[in-house]
C-alpha cells in the first residue's frame, strides 16, 4: 500500500538539489494525504483496542446484551449512500469536470448529517425505554462505541464544511479535487468502521 511504502522511504538518502531550489520531499503523496493515513491507522487502533474490551467484558455475568433498535438499518443505509456520493464527487474531480459536483459533494455531507441526527433518535428511544449509559455494561459499551464513531464522523463534517465553502465560492473542481479525495477516503474508512460496530452489535 501507499501509506506503507511512503513510512518505510529513507529521506535522508535523498540528495538535495543545489542552486536554492527547493529539495524533493521526504514523501512521494501530498503531506495531508500521508498525515490522514497516519489518523486513520491510530483510529484502526482505537477501534480495535475497544473491540477486544467488548468481547472481554461480555464474559463476565452482569452482561445483558442489549436489543438493537430497527432504527440502525436506516441509519446504515444513509451512511452507505453517503459515502456513495462522495466517491461520484471523487470521480467528478478525476475528470476535471464540474457538472453535478456540487449535488454529489453536498449531498453526501447532508446523509452524513443525517445519519449522525438518527443515531441521537437511536439513543433517545433506549432512553425512553429505560436503557441508560449505566444500566449495565453492554448498554454502556453501545453508547461509547456509537457515540466514538459520531464523534470522527463529526470531525469529517468540519473538514467537509470548510470545503463545501471553498467550492461556494466558486473554485473549480481541479483546486478541490484532494481536498474531495481525502472527504471520502475518510468516509469509506468510517463506513467500514460502522459495518464492524453493527456486526458485533448484531451478534453478541
Amino acid at each position: 500500500m501507499s501509506f506503507f511504502k511512503n513510512i518505510t522511504t529513507k529521506p535522508w538518502e535523498r540528495k538535495g538539489v543545489i542552486g536554492g531550489l527547493e529539495p524533493e520531499g521526504a514523501f512521494e503523496s501530498a503531506n495531508e494525504k500521508v498525515a490522514l493515513s497516519i489518523f486513520l491507522v491510530v483510529a484502526s487502533v482505537v477501534f480495535s483496542l475497544f473491540t477486544v474490551g467488548y468481547f472481554l467484558r461480555m464474559e463476565l455475568p452482569d452482561w445483558r446484551p442489549l436489543s438493537e433498535p430497527s432504527q440502525l438499518w436506516f441509519n446504515t443505509g444513509l451512511l452507505i449512500a453517503s459515502s456513495l456520493l462522495f466517491q461520484w464527487a471523487k470521480n467528478i474531480t478525476q475528470r476535471a469536470d464540474d457538472k453535478n459536483l456540487r449535488l454529489a459533494f453536498f449531498g453526501g455531507g447532508v446523509l452524513a448529517v443525517l445519519f449522525i441526527a438518527g443515531q441521537l433518535m437511536t439513543w433517545a428511544s433506549l432512553q425512553e425505554a429505560g436503557l441508560f449509559l449505566t444500566s449495565n455494561p453492554a448498554n454502556a459499551f453501545y453508547y461509547l462505541m456509537t457515540g466514538l464513531h459520531a464523534a470522527h464522523l463529526l470531525g469529517g463534517l468540519w473538514v467537509w464544511s470548510k470545503s463545501s465553502i471553498r467550492l461556494l465560492s466558486g473554485e473549480e473542481a481541479a483546486e478541490l479535487k484532494l481536498s474531495i479525495e481525502l472527504c471520502t477516503l475518510y468516509w469509506h474508512f468510517l463506513l467500514i468502521v460502522w459495518f464492524i460496530l453493527f456486526a458485533l452489535l448484531l451478534n453478541t
